[in-house]
């Protein structure tokens, strides 16, 4: 077992990705469920196969970037076999130049969800945690996710939720069964006012419900936005004046990789009306602040 101790060179970086999945184990079968799942996605974003976590990494390096690196579990509500954060954690340790390991736990998971988080903090070092409500068919201020909560506020470790309309199941009959509403930004409101010091990430521009998280973000000092998912060329234009502006040092770059690239995130980010001296904010210092990224010298 590997613990995750950054190698990042900081100053070395052009960028961090703050949204990036492990979709492809290197050491189990893919879970027929989620080729199904994954083809799907990749037809909606017009993306090319996924990456393994080693291919990921190299791409990033080749960039000069870092990256966030997480699976999804959502193996009660989509049946689909996770990928164990354990193998995320640990490729990211042998990585540990370019990715950063969050770890996913679905809420259904209940105690044992929770004590998962505390040996994969003590024991493998990941940096945080990501939640998708719509495919996890939970609504994130459900009391029933506070003991997971509870474990990564402890921690001081930050939750990324996915907000806002989804492509998983985009165009598929019933939109396979995954429901939008769980991942209205509002349901974080209560997240972030009873957790105040446990980090929150909107993960999107939060399509139909914008104004619901820059309400949420510009009210509660422990709450950050990710810019993954769209191109920035569709992002509307309250999002990008609240970019420029309240929460310039709030908000985040994420790509969705390898559903959307950084390769063109970051082409149609530099057609973007954002200020100069906010840049660099967005693309690498608010995720060294908020990630506490510093090199390990353990």
């Amino acid at each position: 077992m590997a613990k995750y101790c950054s190698r990042l060179k900081l100053d070395e970086l052009v960028a961090i990705d703050v949204h990036t999945h492990a979709n492809i184990s290197t050491r189990v079968a893919r879970d027929p469920c989620s080729i199904i799942f994954d083809e799907a996605m990749a037809k909606h974003f017009k993306a090319a196969p996924h990456p393994t976590i080693p291919e990921a990494a190299q791409y990033y390096r080749e960039r000069k970037m870092a990256a966030v690196i997480f699976t999804v579990d959502s193996e009660s509500q989509m049946g689909h076999q996770r990928i164990a954060n354990e193998e995320v954690a640990e490729v990211a340790a042998e990585n540990a130049d370019v990715l950063i390991p969050f770890a996913s736990i679905d809420p259904a998971r209940g105690k044992m969800g929770a004590r998962e988080a505390r040996r994969l903090i003590a024991e493998y070092g990941v940096r945080g945690f990501k939640f998708h409500p719509s495919v996890q068919g939970f609504y994130p201020n459900d009391r029933k996710a506070y003991t997971l909560y509870e474990a990564i506020a402890e921690a001081g470790l930050p939750a990324l939720f996915h907000t806002g309309q989804t492509g998983a199941g985009a165009g598929t009959p019933g939109g396979m069964g995954i429901r939008l509403k769980y991942s209205n930004p509002m349901y974080l409101d209560d997240v972030a006012a009873d957790f105040p010091d446990m980090p929150i990430i909107l993960a999107h521009p939060s399509f139909p419900w914008q104004d619901e998280a820059l309400a949420v973000a510009s009210h509660k000092p422990n709450v950050y936005i990710d810019l993954s998912g769209w191109s920035p060329k569709y992002f509307p234009a309250n999002l990008v004046q609240y970019a420029n502006t309240l929460l310039k040092d709030r908000v985040l770059f994420g790509s969705d990789y390898p559903l959307l690239t950084p390769d063109r995130w970051l082409k149609d980010f530099a057609q973007l009306s954002i200020k100069p001296e906010v840049r660099p904010r967005i693309l690498k210092d608010n995720a060294v602040r908020l990630l506490k990224l510093t090199e390990c010298t353990a």
